[in-house]
């Protein structure tokens, strides 16, 4: 029977499968730790008391950039190119979703509807993080090699998610909340679209690498298809909602380290 468990688990069991999707996985959170480590020296001064958790964040990122690389060292394996049509945060900036590299580049404080933008975008993708770590975690928890890693990351990105909530609810108090909401949207509509178009990237190319019939094929793919069409139909929405997190403060400390995995 195909469920995501035995998918997963054929992925992570075959060197070549599991090189790329710990090197996809790696290449988006190392991106992630740049991108939140320049906004981070870039927040306006009215917002500095942000600049430490937006830090943290990246920190984050970063780590979890570290973890999958130990986890193919640990393996023998090196990482490889990432395929363009896999890289979900490059696709995202395509889309003129959250803010583009050449902003971040630059030299000059961002305004706080840049943070606005940055803090939408982070709510509707650690929701997908959030949520594609909790299927990993309930399936391979108890894994020895991956368990540690996965509950970890999860954890993290749990309390990235709740770190948006609280800052968003702050902002809209702020007189912020037409264009949060607005934001939300925009973000949301076009994250299903790219997750949708990433998804069967990456399929495809775990289908090469592990000799799948086209039957096989076929019906990921139809999965994939189904899902878009649940979130274009109202799905996207549990990505916009806002509610106090229960993890108050979640970003409020220095990141945890992940020394075990070096």
């Amino acid at each position: 029977m195909l469920s995501a468990k035995s998918l997963f688990q054929e992925i992570i069991d075959d060197d070549d499968s599991f090189r790329l999707f710990c090197s996809i996985a790696a290449g988006g959170e190392s991106q992630g730790g740049w991108e939140n480590g320049r906004i981070a020296a870039l927040v306006p001064e009215s917002e500095r008391a942000l600049a430490p958790k937006v830090a943290r964040h990246g920190a984050d990122e970063d780590k979890h950039g570290r973890i999958f690389h130990a986890l193919m060292k640990k393996r023998g394996l090196h990482a490889v190119p990432v395929p363009p049509e896999t890289d979900y945060t490059m696709l995202l900036e395509r889309h003129g979703i959250g803010l583009a590299h050449d902003r971040l580049r630059r030299d000059e404080p961002l305004s706080v509807r840049d943070v606005v933008t940055y803090l939408a975008h982070s709510r509707v993708t650690e929701q997908r993080a959030s949520e594609q770590m909790e299927l990993l975690r309930r399936h391979f928890a108890d894994h020895p090699d991956l368990g540690r890693a996965v509950k970890m990351i999860s954890h993290d990105e749990d309390n990235h998610l709740a770190y948006c909530h609280e800052e968003l609810l702050r902002l809209a108090a702020a007189g912020h909340g037409r264009t949060i909401q607005r934001t939300l949207r925009e973000c949301a509509r076009a994250e299903i679209a790219v997750y949708r178009d990433v998804s069967l990237a990456v399929m495809d190319h775990m289908g090469r690498l592990l000799g799948w019939s086209r039957a096989k094929s076929a019906l990921l793919a139809a999965g994939i298809h189904a899902l878009y069409a649940y979130e274009r139909a109202g799905g996207w929405r549990r990505m916009v909602s806002l509610e106090m997190p229960r993890r108050r403060d979640a970003l409020g400390g220095p990141a945890t380290t992940a020394a075990e995995f070096a």
